[in-house]
């Protein structure tokens, strides 16, 4: 019990509020038949009862008899007295009305704590990779959690490995199965725990390593969880292979069919630990990399760490493309040379053609300068021809994607070539009709247009770009035919559109008679346009 000032919102004249003195000038005779075990409800019952109403007649018979001999009052004086008594109690009479006395009321109110105690943690066991996949009994601690637990959540396989394990008769009253969706599982086990019962959910390794405890994590607060880790699939691959594991970048396709983290990795010069399925084998993760010109790295295929038959195949890339693994391998690439990366002002003979139109070196320049990219931007290039500029927007974008959006076959292929060349692994080609297959990529931040605009598809090509893009997103267009600079200029400008307009005539040097002559290219304009903030009415009534 705590004492507590008055009770915000109750009057000092309410019966839930009791005089201290009520409590402390109790009569000799009461505190006597209070014994030490009476319950403090009893004492706060007694102290809150209201005083019985006295008359006048009452009080003059109660200790209120009138002096006698000499100081004997006369009759009117009495009378007076008496009136004065009468008037008094009517007056607390009219103040009491039925409730305890003001004066007599508790300054503080007994306040008991709640006894109720708050549902306990969801704990997530971690079970080490020896339990899972080999003969290795559970710890005392994994015991203690199984052995306490009303509710159990797993996936099948920890299931099949743990419960046999559990000398324990009957088991848990219930098992819940961790399965897709994970937001109905995750209602169900807040369910149960705020019916009081203890949940424990078992994971693989680190329950914070792409497992259930990071989706926990998001869904409940740091408070609802308890989480107790096994070593990881990460720790255990770099002790097997005396790899310092602080320096790893890991990525898990459990699941998952993104490699877009794996492409931005493998330029970073730094080991890499890939988690793989059934549906992602190693043998795809090594054909994807060699399709982008990786091929700087030596492979650790890890198969059932901790089990009967655990096995590691050291090998290159083009070995892992052909050799067959069983599901859930672990894969630890380690660099065995530098990275090769895009870079700015590729000579255009360093780029395959395949004798199509290439987008010059200093109209590259210009239009990377106004397309100001940032790191982790997406950028589209349509048209791209030979992928010139999408591959020096790569050197720009290393923790984005660049797309290079091309419908000729044959510049098709020479996009994909020169990716392989300079190892541009964050470059994604897409082959077809821009209109078609710019809804399926994702919003751009930025967007070069080499070509396109020419064609009736030109102004759906250009209203689908501004609408994509982000506000403060960019987009550069060059032109050579006036008519195609005159639409595209007229187009972003009726938008409101803040315009800038650079037109470039450069020329290079060839031999000439023994000498040196300037032969020029062709003329360009480049017209770049910034998506303007919108007003707060005018996104209202988009």
């Amino acid at each position: 019990m705590k004492e507590q000032g008055l009770l915000p919102g109750f009057p000092a004249h309410s019966p839930l509020c009791v005089n201290a003195d009520a409590l402390h000038k109790r009569p000799a005779a009461a505190e006597e038949r209070l014994s030490a075990t009476d319950a403090p409800e009893r004492l706060l019952e007694e102290a809150c009862q209201p005083e019985p109403k006295k008359n006048a007649k009452d009080l003059s018979l109660q200790g209120h008899k009138a002096p006698t001999g000499a100081h004997d009052l006369s009759s009117e004086d009495a009378d007076a007295a008496h009136k004065r008594q009468r008037d008094s109690v009517q007056e607390r009479e009219r103040e009491d009305d039925g409730w305890p006395r003001t004066e007599n009321m508790l300054s503080g109110l007994i306040d008991f704590e709640p006894t109720a105690q708050p549902p306990a943690p969801i704990t997530v066991l971690g079970v080490s990779h020896e339990i899972l996949h080999g003969d290795a009994p559970l710890s005392d601690t994994a015991l203690s959690f199984l052995r306490d637990a009303h509710v159990i959540c797993a996936g099948r396989k920890i299931l099949e490995s743990c419960l046999p394990k559990i000398s324990r008769d009957p088991l848990p009253a219930e098992i819940i199965p961790l399965k897709a969706p994970l937001s109905a599982v995750t209602a169900l086990l807040q369910q149960r725990r705020f019916e009081g019962k203890r949940v424990l959910v078992l994971a693989d390794g680190d329950p914070l390593f792409f497992g259930i405890g990071a989706t926990l994590r998001r869904e409940l607060s740091p408070e609802e969880l308890r989480i107790v880790p096994a070593v990881s699939s990460l720790q255990q691959a770099c002790a097997r292979l005396r790899l310092p594991w602080h320096e790893v970048i890991s990525i898990s396709l459990h699941g998952r069919d993104d490699l877009a983290p794996l492409n931005r990795a493998v330029g970073l010069g730094r080991p890499i630990c890939i988690l793989t399925d059934a549906t992602t084998p190693p043998s795809e993760i090594a054909r994807h990399l060699l399709d982008r010109g990786v091929d700087w790295f030596t492979a650790s295929v890890l198969e059932k760490m901790g089990g009967e038959g655990e096995k590691i195949s050291a090998l290159s890339l083009s070995g892992m493309a052909t050799a067959t693994f069983p599901a859930g391998c672990t894969i630890m690439l380690e660099p065995s040379a530098p990275a090769r990366s895009p870079h700015l002002g590729i000579p255009a003979e360093e780029l395959a053609s395949e004798g199509c139109c290439m987008t010059t070196l200093p109209v590259r320049a210009a239009a990377l300068a106004l397309l100001a990219i940032e790191p982790q931007h997406v950028v589209w290039d349509i048209g791209a021809g030979t992928g010139a500029v999408a591959l020096e927007a790569c050197a720009l974008a290393k923790e984005g994607c660049v797309i290079a959006v091309e419908k000729r076959h044959s510049r098709a292929i020479a996009i994909r070539e020169n990716r392989r060349r300079f190892g541009a692994a964050i470059l994604e080609v897409c082959l077809g009709n821009a209109a078609d297959r710019m809804p399926a990529l994702p919003d751009p931040d930025r967007v070069f247009l080499g070509g396109g605009l020419s064609g009736d598809d030109g102004p759906a090509l250009l209203s689908h770009i501004c609408r994509r893009l982000p506000e403060g997103g960019r987009v550069v267009a060059a032109c050579v035919l006036l008519e195609t600079f005159f639409f595209c200029r007229t187009f972003l400008e009726d938008k409101g559109w803040h315009v800038e307009i650079m037109h470039l005539q450069a020329a290079k040097a060839a031999p000439l008679a023994g000498d040196k002559h300037l032969v020029p290219n062709n003329p360009v304009f480049l017209i770049a346009a910034q998506k303007p903030k919108q007003s707060p009415e005018a996104s209202a009534d988009a």
